[in-house]
């Protein structure tokens, strides 16, 4: 694919774009790269902390004098016809801005949802960075900007997006894709030496590691010998399964199980695990969305933002062609995996902005639905009155447990968790019970509103 002639359009043209949460990580890493294109022009940023957002960009080389802060909508438009970017902290200002499309990262489900309806009932293109709203109302969103002749789309950089597209790919190219993930956010860094196992900023002695970096005998005993190993070490993260929530509901696939599988493992072992259990694997269905922990040693690649598919292998000769070329193939040599180990955040966006807003294309799918529904399962005993209360980096609720449950089973029966999210319980809850609908105090909220217009 050359890029450059698929959007050669942009030495005529220049997009205009709004970015809300311009302050958080992604922001910046957008930010970042729209310094270096010079057909994106950024007419309006959106964030609470509007002097540390104007701070932020005069650091990553923005001329200050081109950045004002509006507190009204005149103000906002003023700044636009002079090409000048509007700094706004009330996301209802950016309906007063000159754009073609907004990418939505706030990551406040009730606000962001707000904030993209209101983009695509005025014909502006709709980039949703916010997983927590995709996995809640992205159909809707979708059907509402097929409506309005404009585009709802995931954002690339991020790894829903990311793996929508190697799914479609292989699609496209005729495999038949077996199961399709993505790793979780860090990797398992084991020092053989020293037994000493790296996660984030934390480090445990695992001398029993040493003894379980192959995948010797029955692939499930090893996997949860791993997992035993580990144990003291969190094991799942909430963003993972609202990615892939936002990955089923595009693709159409479902999830491996509930509480997804987690393995911990290397790699090269992929094609033999995510795979039917028939053939050795941990599979109990094939076409299936699940989440693995890498496990490397400390001069491995990493895998931290990768997402990958396996393929069933259709000609013995052509796979052990590749497998000698260096892909991962699975030892039955039916299986092989094919992976990007990397996601670059706002970096890689543009690629989005510029295919929905040039060609009219998502980098997901215009035909979404509700395949999968992120739900919350009480880990203790609730009270009647009590709020489920959303916070942290990884937008946690407080004493929930994220389960990605199949639509078939849990649709309009229990509460999608980013609905629950902040919402007062009604009655008891005992530990183990995962929350419906029937449990909570629903207002009439706009992510409620358009959670209700999804068909039943």
């Amino acid at each position: 694919m050359n890029y450059e002639l698929l959007f050669q359009e942009l030495q005529q043209r220049a997009i205009c774009i709004a970015l809300t949460g311009a302050k958080g990580g992604f922001g910046r890493s957008l930010l970042v790269q729209c310094r270096h294109i010079k057909s994106l022009r950024v007419a309006a940023l959106c964030d609470l902390d509007v002097e540390g957002t104007r701070a932020m960009l005069i650091e990553l080389g923005y001329a200050p004098e081109r950045l004002v802060i509006c507190h009204d909508a005149a103000a906002v438009r003023a700044a636009n016809e002079r090409d000048q970017t509007a700094l706004v902290s009330d996301y209802r200002l950016l309906d007063a801005a000159a754009l073609d499309i907004v990418v939505e990262a706030t990551g406040n489900p009730d606000i962001s949802a707000q904030i993209a309806i209101n983009a695509i009932e005025r014909g502006v293109h709709v980039a949703m960075v916010s997983k927590e709203t995709d996995a809640v109302i992205g159909p809707y969103l979708n059907a509402l900007a097929c409506e309005r002749k404009v585009v709802y789309t995931t954002a690339d950089g991020d790894q829903p997006s990311n793996l929508i597209g190697l799914v479609t790919w292989a699609r496209v190219l005729g495999f038949d894709v077996v199961a399709a993930g993505k790793s979780s956010e860090y990797d398992y860094i084991y020092h053989p030496a020293s037994g000493e196992l790296a996660y984030t900023d934390q480090r445990h002695q695992v001398p029993a590691l040493s003894g379980l970096l192959t995948l010797e005998g029955d692939t499930a005993t090893r996997l949860q010998q791993r997992s035993e190993a580990i144990r003291a070490l969190p094991q799942s993260a909430t963003p993972d399964y609202c990615e892939m929530n936002v990955v089923a509901n595009s693709t159409g696939l479902t999830p491996a199980c509930d509480a997804l599988s987690y393995p911990l493992c290397r790699i090269s072992e992929l094609a033999d695990i995510f795979i039917p259990r028939a053939d050795g694997g941990i599979l109990d269905r094939e076409g299936v969305v699940d989440v693995f922990n890498c496990l490397r040693l400390p001069d491995e690649a990493s895998f931290g933002g990768g997402v990958f598919v396996v393929v069933r292998c259709t000609d013995n000769e052509v796979w052990q062609t590749l497998g000698q070329k260096g892909h991962v193939l699975g030892r039955n040599g039916k299986y092989a995996c094919i992976y990007l180990p990397y996601h670059l955040m706002g970096l890689e966006t543009p690629i989005s902005l510029f295919s929905a807003v040039l060609h009219g294309r998502a980098s997901g799918s215009t035909t979404q639905q509700v395949h999968a529904v992120m739900t919350a399962q009480a880990q203790r005993a609730f009270k009647a009155g009590e709020v489920l209360r959303m916070g942290g980096h990884h937008h946690n609720i407080d004493g929930m447990k994220p389960l990605l449950l199949p639509a078939a089973q849990a649709h309009r029966i229990h509460a999608p968790f980013y609905l629950a999210a902040n919402r007062r319980l009604k009655v008891d809850v005992a530990a183990g019970e995962i929350i419906s609908l029937d449990m909570l105090e629903l207002d009439r909220s706009t992510l409620y509103d358009a959670w209700q217009k999804l068909s039943g």
